[in-house]
């Protein structure tokens, strides 16, 4: 066998685990997670690259219906697209769970003519491993898929035996990418993306919706990477929330978005975070195209 490369698409509703899925695939923290569905919104591609293959993954941002916002149709352009010129589709399926969203993605994946392997996550969460048989009953009802692998995203012997699956769909052909590539995105795309997951996971009800991030400063001085982030809300009182008593909600997650993105550059980071009201933001083709959404 040949050197084998291919583009992977990874798709389902919100919150079923394909950010998770991705980051334990390529083996580190690149896709931001969060226990709120569309914490993705935009298409990444994650690459993972050895001797033998190039899996470049694309996460997705998760198929949704209602929030009729133009954010919420930028996400799902971004999804339907994504299966579009790709070798190959992971669909990811929430055990016991079956939905109007698992309905549009399978008209989305149904268009296609690849190979596709449904993944039942979360089956960690099962009883017992039997406890999946008459759910993947009631899928074969639906759809026939190339291969139906039952894991739970984070468990490592399911995640090489899917890698293993992966590699009898994937092409023979040259490498996609350069072999030291792990994104085709910027480093101030990730840093961003590390703020708002931060964000996302400290904010409560529906204002983590209401943000998002750009940054205004991205310099190496020496050995320190120097960064400033402005945070965009919707509304002043979202701008108080953000900031929290005498500042410390925007200390913590400036702390905690530091030690990410230290992480991931493997440099010193001094990070500055200020909040901006940007009304309508949101819900504005113009808005959402200065702020990378195109």
């Amino acid at each position: 066998m040949g050197f084998q490369a291919g583009f992977i698409a990874v798709v389902g509703k919100p919150n079923v685990g394909k950010s998770t899925l991705v980051n334990e695939l390529i083996g580190q923290k690149l896709s931001i997670t969060s226990h709120r569905p569309q914490t993705t919104r935009h298409r990444i591609h994650a690459i993972d690259t050895t001797d033998q293959y190039q899996m470049v993954f694309v996460d997705t941002p998760g198929v949704h219906i209602g929030n009729k916002k133009a954010i919420n149709a930028y996400m799902n352009r971004a999804a339907s697209s994504s299966i579009k010129d790709v070798d190959m589709i992971l669909w990811l399926v929430e055990v016991g769970k079956w939905t109007k969203e698992d309905a549009r993605v399978l008209e989305h994946v149904s268009q296609v003519d690849v190979p596709v392997i449904m993944c039942i996550n979360k089956i960690d969460k099962l009883s017992s491993p039997q406890a999946v048989l008459p759910f993947l009953e009631k899928i074969a009802e639906k759809y026939q898929p190339t291969d139906l692998f039952p894991l739970s995203a984070f468990q490592k012997k399911d995640t090489t035996a899917l890698r293993a699956l992966i590699l009898k769909h994937l092409p023979e052909q040259e490498m996609i990418f350069d072999a030291d590539y792990v994104t085709d995105r910027s480093e101030k795309f990730v840093v961003a993306e590390f703020i708002r997951e931060k964000l996302m996971r400290h904010l409560d009800d529906e204002l983590p919706y209401d943000l998002t991030v750009e940054i205004e400063q991205y310099e190496l001085d020496g050995n320190m990477q120097r960064i400033a982030a402005r945070i965009f809300v919707e509304k002043e009182s979202q701008k108080n929330i953000v900031i929290g008593n005498k500042g410390e909600m925007l200390k913590t997650i400036g702390t905690e978005a530091r030690q990410s993105i230290e992480g991931f550059l493997e440099r010193k980071v001094f990070l500055r975070l200020w909040v901006k009201v940007s009304i309508g933001w949101s819900d504005s083709k113009r808005s959402l195209a200065s702020l990378g959404y195109d």
